[in-house]
């Protein structure tokens, strides 16, 4: 049994959430952590949260690039194509931003991550 209601509803919405919610759950925390330290870059710890927004929309696009690589992954190949060339899109940006830090670079990845996530809550079928 679970001590705190939040973690109990938590397991229920994960098991009763489709992939395509899922992945839109996650892109949109993604640019959430990047909106966050937009508007927080003054702050004293904007480094370190910065640093750890950057490497979750690594982690991210790093695992829709190897399902999307997969030969049993269902979308057509063009789509693939395109999302992967997002992706390489995305991984320069990152890079290009952990290495000359600024807050205007992160308004593509925002913009990025909140339209796909707003495509898979349209879509109904299929996973990146």
């Amino acid at each position: 049994m679970y001590n705190n209601p939040m973690q109990a509803y938590q397991e229920v919405d994960k098991a009763t959430m489709s992939g395509r919610e899922t992945e839109a759950r996650v892109l949109t925390l993604a640019a959430l952590k990047l909106k966050e330290c937009q508007n927080n870059w003054d702050n004293d710890m904007k480094h370190e949260q910065l640093d750890a927004a950057l490497r979750f929309n690594q982690q991210i696009w790093s695992i829709f690039q190897s399902e999307l690589a997969k030969e049993d992954n269902p979308l057509p190949p063009n789509i693939k194509q395109d999302i992967l060339r997002l992706g390489t899109f995305v991984d320069k940006r990152i890079f290009d931003t952990m290495s000359f830090p600024s807050p205007e670079k992160l308004n593509i990845i925002i913009k990025i991550n909140q339209n796909l996530a707003a495509g898979l809550r349209g879509a109904s079928t299929g996973t990146v």
